[in-house]
């Protein structure tokens, strides 16, 4: 029995009159965030890299050559607010991991890319950071990860719109 289940039963003997399934649910799914989030942190701590600056990279990483994205690009894909982008980006300049550049389509804007020592580190982050998603996920079997993974994302989906 998991540390949910032994709440449930705590509700359906205080509360039978309850239906608390839905409290199981998204129980079990904040605890398992809560594990996952640890992890992943700490493989990223490994390369000196939070969340928030690895998004960054990863953000930048993803778009393909030249790894340069406009700072409205790159608040659209990672879904936080200017000035918080504003305080990433600072932060991940003053490291030499990125760089602001003239945009060539628009003299008034700025591209924000990597630098080679931000394209280096984002490589060996993103290894690792992959290898440990596998290590994370390793003890469902494949037909069980299958049905997880579609469930949420239709989960997700609804809850999206």
């Amino acid at each position: 029995m998991d540390h949910v289940a032994r709440i449930l039963e705590q509700w359906h003997r205080e509360r039978p009159d309850l239906d608390v399934g839905p409290m199981g649910l998204l129980g079990r799914l904040g605890r398992l965030h809560a594990h996952l989030i640890r992890e992943i942190e700490a493989v990223l701590a490994s390369h000196d890299l939070n969340r928030a600056s690895f998004d960054v990279l990863a953000t930048l990483r993803r778009a393909g050559s030249p790894f340069r994205l406009s700072p409205g690009d790159l608040l659209a894909a990672t879904m936080v607010t200017s000035g918080t982008m504003t305080n990433r980006i600072d932060q991940l300049v003053k490291q030499g991991l990125v760089a602001r550049l003239p945009n060539p389509e628009d003299g008034r804007s700025v591209l924000i890319g990597l630098t080679e020592a931000g394209l280096a580190l984002v490589d060996r982050a993103v290894t690792d950071h992959v290898a440990n998603q596998h290590r994370l996920t390793a003890m469902l079997e494949h037909e069980e990860f299958r049905q997880l993974d579609a469930l949420l994302a239709t989960y997700l989906e609804r809850i999206e719109g």
